[in-house]
């Protein structure tokens, strides 16, 4: 029992740590753009997180059983998971670098599996069809390679979008384009603030309730207290009250704001307008709403960030400033093994410790 409120602690300190960290997702660009004070703007955001993250299990599903094999899992591995997560989105957001929460996640349920098996690599889910649904779930269609395709989608469709409001706009006032657009990048923005508690708040869900599957199925929770039967899960399936306060933790993370990213994503890149925001948005919106459709944990960092780039680079290529993003990349690519090792030291201390992990 004492393990299992270290993991609740820990997932709801990671999705906390994701509000703050992941907030400027949703409001970078309409803070920059001086549509909403950063207040307001960090307000609009909280709301629509929070709604988002009600609606809808798919992403959680994914990473609470579509990962690793889960009869190797236990409430330690899970807590060595997201110690490793944590660790590296700390370390990202000090240095005001957009990594992905999801990745450091799902790198870190990786590596803590990796060490908790002493380097066993099956234990991974690779590729995996599923004839009930006819698709193809495992790290390889749900995380890999989306992990490429989703930013090139967010560079090409952000930049055709604004090729196509330029070519829509070009006998228009430019007074006009500032006003309208001004109004509509709050539409934007809350869409974008909505698809990204639809897909990250799902993350933390599914961790917290593989950590109920696994106290379950080694007889953890055998002789809680009845008031305590809620925590029992023979299915897998997410609870409604683990739901709600991942919903509540996230909007409660965003509120705190998450300025060092917001300068990083919203100023030192490129410089936006109104209409920019909105292509930006909208375009991240689109393609983080549909992830989390088909249950894909998507990076909703590396969605905007690429979208701001696409965008950028119609103005003229150079007015993305290509080191801010040359540092970004990088963090990107090495978010998953970075967490990945931090999980997997976790565990091999906690072995040494005596620990059983």
């Amino acid at each position: 029992m004492f393990v299992l409120i270290l993991v609740l602690i820990a997932a709801l300190a990671f999705e906390y740590i994701n509000g703050f960290h992941d907030a400027a997702n949703a409001i970078a660009t309409v803070v920059s753009t001086k549509v909403l004070t950063p207040r307001q703007a960090i307000l609009l955001a909280v709301v629509f997180n929070m709604i988002g993250g009600l609606m809808g299990t798919a992403v959680a599903a994914t990473i609470g059983q579509g990962i690793v094999d889960t009869q190797i899992v236990t409430m330690t591995t899970v807590f060595c998971a997201l110690t490793g997560a944590i660790i590296w989105n700390l370390a990202t957001w000090w240095f005001g670098l957009p990594s992905s929460s999801s990745h450091a996640l799902i790198g870190g349920l990786c590596g803590a599996a990796l060490g908790k098996t002493h380097g066993d690599w099956s234990v991974l889910k690779w590729s995996i069809s599923n004839p009930v649904k006819h698709t193809t779930d495992g790290l390889w269609p749900k995380v890999i390679l989306p992990m490429v395709t989703s930013p090139v989608a967010g560079f090409i469709g952000g930049g055709l979008l604004m090729f196509i409001l330029i070519f829509c706009l070009l006998n228009v006032r430019p007074s006009v384009v500032q006003s309208v657009f001004g109004k509509l990048q709050l539409v934007s923005a809350s869409w974008m603030g909505l698809s990204h508690g639809t897909n990250d708040a799902q993350k933390t869900m599914g961790i917290i309730t593989l950590a109920l599957f696994t106290g379950t199925r080694t007889g953890t929770f055998d002789h809680l207290p009845a008031f305590l039967h809620f925590l029992q899960m023979p299915v897998f399936e997410v609870p409604k009250w683990v739901v709600v306060l991942c919903a509540l933790t996230m909007a409660a993370g965003t509120a705190s704001g998450g300025w060092r990213i917001i300068r990083t994503l919203g100023h030192r890149m490129v410089k936006l307008q109104p209409v920019h925001g909105f292509a930006a948005e909208t375009t991240a919106a689109i393609i983080i709403q549909t992830a989390s459709h088909y249950g894909i944990p998507v990076s909703t960092t590396h969605v905007i960030a690429s979208s701001i780039m696409g965008v950028g680079a119609t103005k003229r290529f150079n007015a993305v400033k290509w080191s801010i993003v040359q540092r970004i990349v990088w963090a990107w690519i090495l978010t998953l093994p970075a967490s990945a090792l931090m999980s997997y030291f976790s565990v091999v201390v906690l072995q040494l410790l005596g620990v059983t992990v």
